[in-house]
């Protein structure tokens, strides 16, 4: 196959996607369709290096997720983080949640083995997943060490369209109180502190405040944005003989700083117009962990696949409507956010923000939605997938 036909076929899954979920108004978000046409696809005529033969290899996949991580650290605010209190301890709980179910119930359907490898990638991303792998397969234990990906490569295809149906809900929600008049101006403004709106504008770009515009090319906006990524990884590289943090959790945090400080302007990589490949590179590289689950594998793995799953997903529920309702959170809104382990960044931004465009043709209830909502999908993402999941990872192996 050519690059440039895989390119094409590539892309057309991702627009069917969007076609779909623009149709359907979001209640089949587009990476759902996306993942079942990428397993179509690689159980007939896709060859199994389509995504880097298109030219998205590892490397540019890395890389660009360094960028739209960093991207994203400048949608949030200091204060906002201070805000997310509440988010951080909801996307706990949803994490224990999975735990206490699947140790208090499915250990004694599964095997103790089975469970311990299926939490940290069920709450987690590639990486969690290629750590249990790994343990897996030095403790012997070959077809777990299949399960470890394939857990991580179908989790999301509960997670998808639960998080839309619920982000539904929310949405009409918010959007009753607001078009009533129950949702103050005053508490619009204060959600609306991390959007590119002109009232904030006046805080970007303080470092460079006497710089004419003409020089603030695309370029020297990538130029920044690589920079503050480096910074991040580079402060990972240094900590690592002391503690081990993940480079990615740093540009989230470093992404915040610049974009607080004046050096990055919120959403850079819009600005630099970059963000729209990033995120088609990203997604062609996710959907590429697809091409470990073949059919055979899948029926012989279906059994503690859909368990888990569904264990998993009812203890997340329990948990995070018990917190919701302490830290007087929708209980849509909660669950959300605890779904957010099953697939982490890009796929909250994504099916947050095809939520919300099908919920609203208004562009300030548009806004409104999104600094409601966005913020504590995005939070929630980062803290267990980034963060808690490779923490789980390494202790968990240990126990194989």
């Amino acid at each position: 196959m050519s690059q440039m036909l895989a390119l094409v076929i590539l892309v057309f899954i991702l627009f069917v996607g969007d076609a779909v979920a623009v149709r359907t108004k979001a209640w089949v978000p587009s990476i759902f369709v996306c993942a079942v046409l990428f397993l179509i696809g690689y159980w007939t005529f896709f060859p199994k290096d389509i995504v880097a033969l298109a030219g998205v290899p590892t490397v540019v996949a890395t890389m660009l997720m360094y960028l739209l991580i960093t991207n994203m650290g400048t949608l949030l605010s200091l204060q906002e983080l201070k805000k997310q209190w509440k988010t951080i301890i909801i996307a706990l709980s949803g994490i224990l949640g999975i735990a206490a179910v699947l140790f208090g119930v499915g250990v004694f359907i599964f095997g103790y083995e089975t469970i311990v490898v299926a939490i940290p990638p069920l709450v987690g991303g590639v990486v969690s997943a290629l750590i249990m792998s790994e343990g897996a397969k030095e403790a012997g234990l070959v077809s777990l060490s299949v399960f470890a990906i394939v857990i991580y490569v179908m989790q999301g295809f509960a997670g998808y369209p639960l998080t839309s149906i619920m982000l539904k809900k929310e949405g009409k929600r918010l959007l009753q109180q607001f078009r009533s008049g129950q949702l103050s101006w005053k508490e619009k403004q204060e959600a609306c502190e991390m959007t590119d709106s002109p009232e904030h504008n006046e805080t970007e770009l303080k470092m460079f405040k006497r710089l004419p515009e003409k020089y603030n090319t695309d370029f020297f906006k990538f130029f920044r944005l690589a920079f503050v990524a480096y910074l991040a990884y580079l402060v990972s590289d240094l900590l690592a003989p002391v503690v081990a943090i993940s480079p990615f959790v740093l540009c989230l945090l470093f992404g915040v700083i610049g974009a607080s400080s004046g050096f990055l302007e919120r959403q850079a990589l819009q600005k630099a117009n970059g963000f729209g490949f990033a995120i088609m590179a990203l997604m062609l590289f996710i959907f590429d962990g697809l091409k470990q689950a073949t059919p055979s594998m899948m029926l012989e793995l279906l059994y503690p696949l859909v368990g888990c799953i569904t264990l998993g997903i009812i203890g997340m529920y329990l948990f995070s409507l018990i917190i919701g309702r302490l830290m007087k959170v929708s209980k849509e809104m909660a669950f959300a956010v605890s779904l957010t382990a099953l697939y982490g960044f890009p796929a909250d931004y994504i099916i947050t923000a095809e939520v919300i465009k099908a919920l609203t043709e208004d562009e300030e209830e548009r806004e409104m939605l999104t600094s409601h909502m966005m913020p504590p999908m995005l939070v929630g993402g980062f803290i267990t997938v980034t963060i808690v999941s490779v923490i789980l990872a390494g202790v968990f192996v240990g126990f194989l």
